[in-house]
């Protein structure tokens, strides 16, 4: 039995841009900052870019929700992608391609854009992404200011 599972908390390093594959499939690539656990020896928290790839309906809600500075989470799968470089050597790529995003954060924490009610925070649905509309977020289950903590 494998499991290759990774969950990343972040900021959007700038603004996902929806393309479509020939076939019409959705699909975004983003990069995240994320924060070590631990300061470096300069004395400060060091950073890692992480690059995200999400498709279909995930690709479509990462878009029309997150910008860049917003804080994501991001649940999926490490792939190692090989490829060849204009020069013809051999490279290689690590990529985090999503299964979920959350809000990581709530509109009055985040830079001035997305459009959701302020004070709230909605978790992506189990069974899929749809687009809400922004008046009424359904499809989207509320989290109360108790649950504070990620569950994972």
């Amino acid at each position: 039995m494998s499991l290759n599972r990774i969950v990343l908390m972040g900021r959007l390093v700038r603004d996902p841009e929806l393309r479509r594959t020939q076939s019409g499939i959705s699909v975004t690539s983003f990069t995240l900052a994320v924060d070590r656990d631990f300061k470096g020896q300069s004395g400060e928290r060091e950073t890692d870019f992480i690059d995200i790839v999400a498709w279909r309906q995930t690709a479509e809600f990462v878009c029309n929700y997150f910008s860049k500075g917003r804080m994501a989470v991001v649940e999926g799968r490490l792939q190692i992608r090989d490829w060849k470089d204009r020069d013809g050597n051999n490279r290689r790529s690590a990529e985090v391609y999503a299964d979920n995003v959350y809000f990581g954060d709530s509109k009055r924490d985040s830079a001035p854009s997305g459009s959701y009610d302020a004070g709230r925070a909605y978790s992506a649905p189990a069974g899929g992404y749809s687009s809400p509309s922004v008046s009424e977020p359904s499809g989207f289950a509320e989290l109360d200011d108790q649950d504070g903590e990620l569950p994972f």
